[in-house]
């Protein structure tokens, strides 16, 4: 298959199945996907754990404990596909600050840091453990709408691999959210509605701003699908009902 026919081949919804078919620019973005997804969860795994014990119960406890746990496991689907691509997959988990933190007044935008490539959200600080539940509920949800984009991506071991990810992952927005609800039930809403002004910027800025260019090119490989405008407004459409049913605001 040339150049062009396989462009057009990923254009109608066809599938890569090894990295033999792979071409050059194809593969350097899968790799930068599989990449910022294995390394936020690795980076928002890491944070998490830290708030394990500030859980207010062994019930709350179990619930940070097994969200550490399955992203880690998330993380370790992807990366073993990354392996297949020569990565080092030992060293890898081993050798990135997943625990390194910017101060919580820093303000980085959409940006990186030099650390690896997480979403900019998980560079910010977790403040104690209802801090951690709102983070843990905003991003939840935009991962739930990620999801339905990375479920579809052209390289087919990557998509089998979301879509057994994906309802892992809706079952941790689900339990930040019943977290929400019994510290709401604490009369705890002011410290949340606080811990949200300070997470739903940061949280919609994992979106990132749109290059419709660099969009239209990863469509054509078949590695996106809908624009992050579009992506954006669903979470915040999902995520602002959320917080209304839980007395809260969205900004």
């Amino acid at each position: 298959m040339d150049d062009m026919s396989l462009k057009d081949y990923l254009a109608e919804g066809g599938m890569l199945t090894s990295p033999a078919n792979v071409p050059p620019r194809y593969r350097a973005e899968l790799l930068k996907l599989m990449a910022t997804f294995v390394d936020s969860e690795l980076a928002g795994a890491a944070g998490f754990a830290d708030t394990i014990n500030r859980g207010p119960g062994i019930k709350e406890r179990i619930a940070a404990a097994k969200i550490v746990l399955e992203k880690t496991d998330n993380a370790d689907k992807v990366l073993k596909i990354m392996g297949d691509f020569g990565a080092d997959e030992v060293r890898y988990a081993n050798h990135h600050p997943w625990t390194a933190r910017l101060d919580r007044d820093a303000d980085i935008g959409t940006r990186r840091v030099e650390h690896d490539m997480r979403l900019a959200v998980f560079n910010y600080p977790l403040e104690g453990w209802g801090d951690a539940v709102v983070m843990n509920l905003l991003m939840g949800q935009a991962v739930g709408v990620q999801m339905g984009e990375f479920v579809k991506v052209s390289y087919q071991p990557l998509a089998e691999a979301f879509r057994g990810i994906a309802p892992v992952e809706a079952r941790h927005a689900e339990l930040a959210h019943e977290g929400m609800q019994r510290l709401i039930a604490e009369d705890q809403g002011d410290q949340l509605q606080a811990s949200v002004h300070y997470w739903w910027p940061r949280v919609a800025a994992s979106f990132g701003i749109g290059n419709p260019d660099r969009f239209e090119a990863l469509r054509e490989m078949g590695l996106r699908h809908t624009p992050n405008a579009e992506l954006k407004s669903a979470w915040e459409a999902r995520a602002g009902e959320t917080l209304s049913q839980l007395g809260l605001k969205a900004t």
